[in-house]
C-alpha cells in the first residue's frame, strides 16, 4: 500500500455517496524495513498523507506483520516500527486529525485475514505478481506460506476499514483488484458486508531517482547508500550526496528525462521541496553550471529537512510517549475494525464469544 510517487486523489464518480459532514476514508501504510525514510517515501507518500487528513477520514499503520513474511531480527523490527512512526508524525502526520496505528496492535488484521484466506483460490493468490518475484530471486523452498498469503493480508487490512479510496502507484493496483473482487465475493456469498475500495492511483508523479542510479527509483534495496537522501542523516551527509549526484557530460541545465536523467531527478527534487515550476527553476540556473544548482539544492534539501530529524529525534527520546500515541491510534482503529470483523463473523456463522463485544 505504499507510493513511491506524489498523487492527486479524486474521489471516484462511483463512490458511496456520503452523509452530510462525512468525509471519504483513505487508507495507507509504509512497511517500518529500513532505519530511516528517505527522501522517494517522504515525497512519494508522507507528503500526500498530511494533504489528505486534512480533506478525508483518514487511517495511517505501519504494517509490521507484513516485515515478518521475510526474516527479521525482533530487536531491530521494533526499533524501525518506532523510528518509522516518528518519521511519520515529524513530517506532519497529526495523531488529532488522522489515525496512526501499529498493525500488530490491532489483531483484527490477522483475523479476517485467515476469513480471507479461506475465500481466495489458490491460483489466484499464486498470480500476484509480489510472490512470484520474490519467490524467484530466493527460491520458491525458501519464500515463507506468509509471503505467499501476503496479498490476502493486505486485502483485510484494507478491508477492515471500509475505505473508499487505497491511495497507491500503479504497481500496487493488482493488490487492490484483489481487495475488490475478495470484498465483491464475500458480499455476494454473505450478503453486503464490505465497502469495495477504489484504487487512488496518482494522476500527478513526481518520482524521485536514485542519486548515484538516476534511472532506477530512490529505494532502500539501492546498490548503494550514496544513492539515498534519509530523513534522518545529519546535513553534511545529506549535502555530500546530492554534491555527489550522478549527472553528464554536458553543461546545460534542462529537464530532459530521457537524454539527462540525473539533472532531471535533481530538477523534480528541486521543485517538490520548493514548490516552484521546473521551468522556473531552469530559467534561473540559464547560464549556470552543475555545481550551482547541486550546491543550492544540497541547501535547500537540508534546510527543509532538519526540523522533520530534530523533531523525530525528540519523540525517539521518549519512548513511552511515542508509544502512548500509538496505542491511542490502535485503540481508535479497533472501533472500527472489531464493528467489521464481528460483522464477518456473524455472516460466516462463528458463534459470537461472551457479549456484545464480540472479536475484543
Amino acid at each position: 500500500m505504499t507510493s513511491s510517487t506524489t498523487e492527486t486523489v479524486a474521489v471516484p464518480a462511483t463512490s458511496t455517496k456520503l452523509a452530510a459532514g462525512q468525509k471519504h476514508r483513505v487508507l495507507s501504510g509504509m512497511q517500518p524495513s529500513a532505519d530511516s525514510l528517505h527522501l522517494g517515501n517522504y515525497i512519494g507518500a508522507l507528503v500526500n498523507w498530511v494533504r489528505m487528513q486534512d480533506e478525508y477520514d483518514a487511517i495511517f499503520f505501519i504494517p509490521d506483520l507484513h516485515a515478518i513474511t521475510v526474516p527479521q531480527d525482533p530487536a531491530e523490527l521494533a526499533k524501525r516500527t518506532r523510528v518509522t512512526a516518528a518519521q511519520y508524525i515529524a513530517g506532519g502526520v497529526d495523531v488529532d486529525k488522522c489515525t496512526l496505528f501499529v498493525q500488530s496492535q490491532v489483531p483484527e488484521h490477522a483475523q479476517l485475514a485467515w476469513v480471507l484466506n479461506c475465500i481466495t483460490g489458490f491460483g489466484e493468490a499464486s498470480r500476484m505478481t509480489q510472490f512470484k518475484d520474490k519467490a524467484q530471486k530466493q527460491g520458491t523452498d525458501q519464500a515463507s506460506v506468509g509471503l505467499f498469503t501476503y496479498p490476502i493480508l493486505q486485502a483485510a487490512d484494507i478491508l477492515l476499514y471500509q475505505p473508499h479510496g487505497v491511495p497507491v502507484g500503479e504497481d500496487q493496483r493488482q493488490h487492490v483488484e484483489l481487495s475488490r473482487d475478495l470484498a465483491n465475493r464475500f458480499n455476494s456469498r454473505f450478503g453486503e458486508t464490505f465497502q469495495v475500495p477504489e484504487a487512488f492511483i496518482q494522476k500527478e508523479s513526481a518520482k524521485i531517482y536514485d542519486l548515484q542510479n538516476p534511472t532506477a527509483k530512490m529505494s532502500k534495496s539501492a546498490e548503494s547508500p550514496a544513492g539515498l537522501i534519509n530523513l534522518l542523516d545529519d546535513p553534511k551527509t545529506t549535502a555530500k550526496r546530492i554534491k555527489s549526484a550522478v549527472t553528464d557530460t554536458e553543461t546545460e541545465i534542462r529537464f530532459d528525462r530521457e537524454a539527462k536523467p540525473g539533472i532531471s531527478n535533481l530538477l523534480t527534487i528541486y521543485s517538490t521541496i520548493s514548490g516552484r515550476p521546473v521551468e522556473k527553476i531552469v530559467a534561473d540556473y540559464e547560464g549556470r553550471m552543475y555545481g550551482h544548482l547541486k550546491v543550492d539544492l544540497a541547501e535547500l534539501v537540508t534546510n527543509h529537512l532538519t526540523p522533520i530529524r530534530e523533531r523525530a529525534h525528540e519523540l525517539l527520546a521518549d519512548p513511552a510517549e511515542l508509544d502512548r500515541l500509538l496505542a491511542h491510534g490502535a485503540d481508535k482503529a479497533r472501533e472500527i475494525a472489531s464493528a467489521t470483523l464481528a460483522d464477518v463473523y456473524a455472516k460466516v456463522g462463528f458463534l459470537p464469544y461472551g457479549s456484545q463485544q464480540g472479536a475484543r
